[in-house]
């Protein structure tokens, strides 16, 4: 029997090479080249979109408002835009033990009594998920279940089901049968991602797949599989925590970056209807090294208190330490500080912190670093009810950031009553219980601020 061809496939990017290399050559990363089976030959297995190729002019294609699925869980939800689009594919990936397939399986429970729905399980038997249905006390009766892990097979049953909705737990436990290599190799999870969505564009089923992550974080398997998806969400959480952040990196139907928040119960994930609680310490009296931040996530403004510590360094090269904020922008902004506040931190050792696990991206918390350095050095708490926003550039200015009005209304309802934001963002009408002072200045700021 002659032996199968082989070549080389980066785990990665899955460019191809006849010949094992240290280094990749299509994506330049080093020790990802794995063996596996040439695939041979064969029929076309996929076909277009549309009917036929006519060219047509975009202005009389014909548009429609398309009706979406809500799923029953309001944070998902408006992570999603505002629930299922049919022929949507939606990809979630998270830690092991996060709570993927719990949110799914309560999400099916409370959509089945009114939606056709499949769930099919490639790393659970139909016991294994029944007795989890039954300890979160979930009424799963109207959820078709499915353990399987062939491709071919998943897709003749959900031509003849034909759901609405259909889970795939996971991908990468998948594999068809017109490839030899293993389940969860890059050529598996391409193409069985690649023929599921084919036929979710085909049949107007959503399709929701879970995806597995690497110990980087990262989703496991090739970058296309976000590609070709519709949308991918993250699942963020500290296993310390029961809270449970969801967030859209990529979505054709909705708002990037936007944040659902749960909270990990013995009943499965339950909504938190007011997330900016979560990230705000219930201090009795101000504290030194506190300040609150305004912060955006999506089309949603969430409080969340910045922690800082200034202490002597012990050391001949002091210390730099930032959970939640990035690491390269805190030495950054010490160096603005020095330069143009006269604030000089160089030999003192400086620890930020974000309260409740939130990762803030966006530089519009920069003003509220830097106010919580100096309140932390100076040992003097900042002005009670006080929150602030803005980014702080190199030059000592301070920069407007988007939403500001939004973000001031929120702060407001809350019960804050001062709020110190870049003169672009002064609302023209004043809003009922916030006094809101106006800076252009980093100086400017600290002044009003202590």
């Amino acid at each position: 029997m002659a032996r199968a061809k082989t070549v080389f496939s980066c785990s990665l990017c899955g460019s191809l090479s006849p010949k094992w290399q240290g280094q990749c050559p299509g994506c330049g990363e080093w020790n990802t080249l794995v063996e596996v089976v040439e695939e041979s030959k064969g029929p076309a297995r996929f076909e277009a979109l549309a009917a036929d190729g006519a060219i047509r002019r975009l202005a009389d294609v014909k548009t429609e408002e398309i009706p979406r699925t809500e799923t029953g869980i309001g944070e998902l939800d408006r992570v999603l835009g505002g629930g299922l689009v049919p022929g949507g594919v939606v990809l979630i990936g998270g830690d092991p033990g996060i709570g993927k397939s719990t949110l799914l399986l309560q999400a099916l429970s409370l959509m089945a009594a009114h939606t056709r729905t499949l769930y099919v399980s490639g790393e659970e038997s139909p016991q294994q998920i029944a007795l989890r249905a039954q300890r979160l006390q979930l009424d799963a009766g109207d959820i078709n279940l499915l353990a399987e892990i062939g491709l071919e097979r998943i897709l003749i049953t959900l031509d003849q089901v034909q759901p609405q909705v259909a889970v795939i737990d996971s991908i990468q436990t998948l594999y068809s049968q017109a490839l030899n290599s293993a389940p969860g190799s890059v050529a598996q999870v391409r193409e069985c991602a690649a023929q599921l969505t084919r036929f979710a564009k085909r049949t107007g089923t959503t399709i929701l797949l879970v995806g597995h992550v690497t110990k980087e974080g990262a989703l496991a398997g090739p970058r296309v599989l976000e590609h070709i998806v519709d949308a991918v969400l993250y699942f963020e959480g500290d296993t310390h925590s029961s809270f449970r952040l969801i967030r859209a990196i990529k979505n054709r139907f909705g708002a990037v970056n936007e944040l659902g928040v749960f909270a990990m119960t013995d009943k499965g994930l339950r909504e938190v209807s007011n997330p900016s609680a979560l990230f705000l310490s219930q201090h009795a009296e101000p504290v030194a090294g506190s300040c609150v931040l305004v912060t955006q996530e999506g089309s949603r403004p969430l409080l969340v208190e910045v922690q800082a510590l200034v202490d002597d360094a012990h050391a001949p090269q002091p210390r730099r330490l930032a959970v939640g904020v990035e690491q390269n922008r805190l030495a950054l902004l010490l160096a603005v500080l020095h330069r143009h506040a006269g604030v000089a931190t160089s030999d003192q050792d400086v620890f930020i912190n974000a309260v409740g696990g939130v990762r803030i991206s966006e530089p519009a918390a920069d003003l509220a670093v830097l106010l919580a350095i100096v309140s932390s050095l100076r040992n003097r708490p900042l002005q009670h009810k006080l929150v602030v926003f803005g980014e702080v550039g190199l030059s000592g200015e301070v920069r407007p950031v988007q939403r500001g009005q939004e973000r001031l209304r929120e702060a407001a309802k809350l019960g804050f009553t001062h709020a110190i934001v870049p003169r672009a963002n002064r609302p023209r009408q004043a809003i009922e219980g916030i006094t809101v002072t106006a800076v252009d200045r980093l100086e400017e700021a600290v002044s009003h601020a202590l």
